[in-house]
């Protein structure tokens, strides 16, 4: 009988490419990922997700090693189960050690006297509290909070499983048999007056060679697929990384020779350096699979412009297809971009179909309703 892999039993997916989609110069870093399905028995359709086990940043478990003065080979205990780890081994690959929650601060206080922890988790600084966890981690709360009088085990008894990382897939496996791909940008950042690093987006950037492997399970994604109909026309807007699910779009139309049309939207900083698979894009463009491509450099400009400015120089033509029964996608940051695409797209159909702003809406939230209306925002 064959394996059946899944978030609780990962595939180990060999890593076959690794490249950096980002010219030299650009500010960001973004890592085109292949990895091999074979003899896996995996299958997904685009749109769906792909769930990754990271391990964490070596750096940082030091670091946390060293502040603690624990001996790494310690035996503790990983989970109700009672099965056990050597303590750098459980703090690597099983525990999540980047993000603080207020539970975990407040079990902390038992472990060290430090009257200011006391303070942080009472009941009247709970806003404070809030605010501490936000973009701390682990070796945050063990720098500010000393001197602590905790076993390596009181130590891992603080800390959750290690989450799966989800990622929209960028292939199709029509396309691309046995394999699946994957666009994930780099995330480093300075915060609290320390280098920030994303836990699987780096592991991605910094430690993952060709050749290695990755635990990975499929994530189905009922809210973001194509239309039934290879018919109906599409839309898409997927900024940055948001690109990855429309690449997968692209693919599986072009293998199907879909007769509906498709509108790309692609936005970055520069043209030059952070134009993600341009020849792939520009070559379907000629072939036609791809009816229109519109770009937003907003670096490039004295005026930042973004996809949604692309839009409305295109309002009329968009409204025209929606009219005709497109499928209008977007794909990506959901803090700003998702809003400001959201609210320009009310704007289009409110100026171009001479609406109140109310029956702009409407119209929404009917293309909503028959499925018309797609995000996959993060």
């Amino acid at each position: 009988m064959s394996t059946i892999f899944s978030r609780t039993n990962p595939f180990h997916a060999k890593v076959l490419k690794n490249v950096n989609l980002n010219g030299v110069g650009s500010s960001k870093e973004t890592r085109h990922i292949e990895l091999s399905l074979t003899r896996s028995d995996l299958s997904y359709v685009p749109g769906d997700c792909l769930g990754m086990i990271p391990t964490n940043d070596p750096v940082l478990v030091n670091s946390i090693l060293e502040e603690m003065k624990l001996d790494a080979e310690t035996a503790v205990e990983i989970n109700k189960q009672g099965e056990t780890l050597p303590l750098k081994e459980a703090l690597t690959t099983y525990f999540e050690i980047t993000l603080l929650t207020k539970k975990i601060v407040q079990q902390a206080v038992n472990l060290t006297e430090n009257e200011e922890l006391q303070k942080l988790v009472s009941n009247e600084n709970a806003d404070q509290l809030k605010e501490y966890v936000d973009g701390r981690d682990l070796l945050d709360l063990l720098r500010d909070f000393g001197p602590w009088k905790a076993s390596a085990q009181e130590l891992v008894s603080l800390l959750r499983k290690m989450t799966p990382r989800l990622y929209s897939i960028a292939s199709s496996i029509t396309a691309n048999p046995e394999e699946v791909h994957l666009t994930i940008g780099a995330v480093r950042y300075t915060a609290h007056g320390r280098e920030r690093k994303g836990v699987c987006s780096i592991l991605c950037a910094e430690r993952l060679q060709e050749g290695d492997t990755l635990p990975i399970f499929i994530q189905q994604n009922k809210h973001f697929n194509l239309p039934d109909s290879q018919e109906k026309d599409i839309i898409m807007v997927g900024p940055g990384t948001g690109i990855a699910p429309f690449r997968s779009f692209i693919q599986e139309r072009a293998w199907n020779k879909a007769p509906g049309r498709a509108w790309l939207f692609f936005g970055d900083q520069r043209s030059a350096t952070d134009f993600l698979y341009q020849t792939e894009f520009e070559s379907y463009l000629t072939d036609g699979v791809l009816t229109r491509l519109e770009t937003a450099f907003s670096r490039d400009t004295a005026e930042k412009v973004y996809v949604q400015h692309k839009m409305l120089e295109n309002s009329k033509e968009l409204f025209e297809w929606l009219e005709n029964g497109a499928y209008f996608y977007v794909c990506g940051d959901k803090q700003y971009m998702a809003k400001d695409v959201h609210n320009t797209l009310i704007d289009i159909i409110e100026k171009e179909g001479t609406m109140t702003r109310e029956a702009a809406e409407a119209y929404l939230n009917d293309m909503k309703e028959q499925g018309r209306y797609q995000r996959d925002v993060y």
